[in-house]
């Protein structure tokens, strides 16, 4: 998958507007001071690899723009996204907000297996619950250990999911680690699926460790994303993660 970024996307992100671009987030979750001024907090966007056909791998490097974040108190989900559903404010119907890298970011999985995580991003984000975290991949491109190119997509070139619920807190760091790993899909090459049991959040002063990043040899079939037929509806699968106790 070269390029999974379309026209859609593109009206999709000139709709959300300059506050998804400049990656403010501003929502009804968010918390205000005593004094009724909003509260901010860091999110930090990792990426990890989990080892599951990777090893088929000389390199796949993933590109990825930025993520959505779903505040905890926003609208209902809806199991249709379009363009024109996004506000001014980068917020569309389901609520989600759109945080926009200055630069795409490559991530090379062949390199982030174990404990091995990359940072992407980091962010001020309005204090407050969210549900969940979506990558959104514009692109993968797959070199196999022979040297041959591969097919590399996500499940209906649609973002990736993780649904992992997480908190951001005033003038405190929320790291939130995303795993995820290509699975071989026959013969039409593969694809890039969530993994629940890698996906992490912590928070302040700790530290993502090699107990983290120990998975089972069943942990892909936990592990699901949204995918998307071509008339717009989407069937929602997640990658389910656990925090930490907060």
């Amino acid at each position: 998958m070269a390029d999974v970024s379309g026209v859609n996307r593109r009206q999709y992100l000139q709709t959300a507007g300059v506050a998804a671009t400049a990656g403010l987030i501003a929502g009804c979750s968010g918390s205000t001071g005593g004094d009724g001024t909003k509260t901010y907090g860091t999110l930090a966007t990792s990426v990890t690899d989990m080892p599951g056909d990777i090893a088929d791998f000389e390199s796949c490097v993933v590109t990825i723009a930025g993520i959505w974040v779903k505040p905890a108190e926003s609208g209902t989900e809806s199991a249709e996204e379009t363009p024109e559903t996004a506000t001014e404010d980068g917020t569309d119907a389901d609520g989600r907000r759109y945080i926009e890298f200055e630069e795409p970011q490559e991530a090379d999985l062949v390199q982030l297996q174990g404990a091995n995580t990359q940072l992407l991003d980091e962010t001020e984000v309005e204090t407050g619950d969210y549900r969940y975290l979506q990558l959104d991949v514009t692109g993968v491109e797959g070199t196999l250990d022979d040297g041959s190119e591969t097919t590399v997509d996500t499940p209906g070139n649609a973002p990736l999911k993780f649904n992992a619920a997480f908190e951001i807190r005033e003038e405190e760091t929320t790291r939130f680690i995303a795993d995820f790993t290509p699975v071989k899909r026959g013969p039409n090459g593969y694809i890039i699926q969530p993994v629940a049991t890698g996906t992490k959040v912590l928070y302040g002063e700790e530290e993502y460790t090699a107990e983290d990043a120990t998975m089972t040899e069943t942990a892909t079939e936990d592990a699901s994303a949204t995918t998307a037929t071509e008339d717009g509806e989407t069937s929602t699968g997640t990658a389910d993660a656990t925090t930490p106790s907060r």
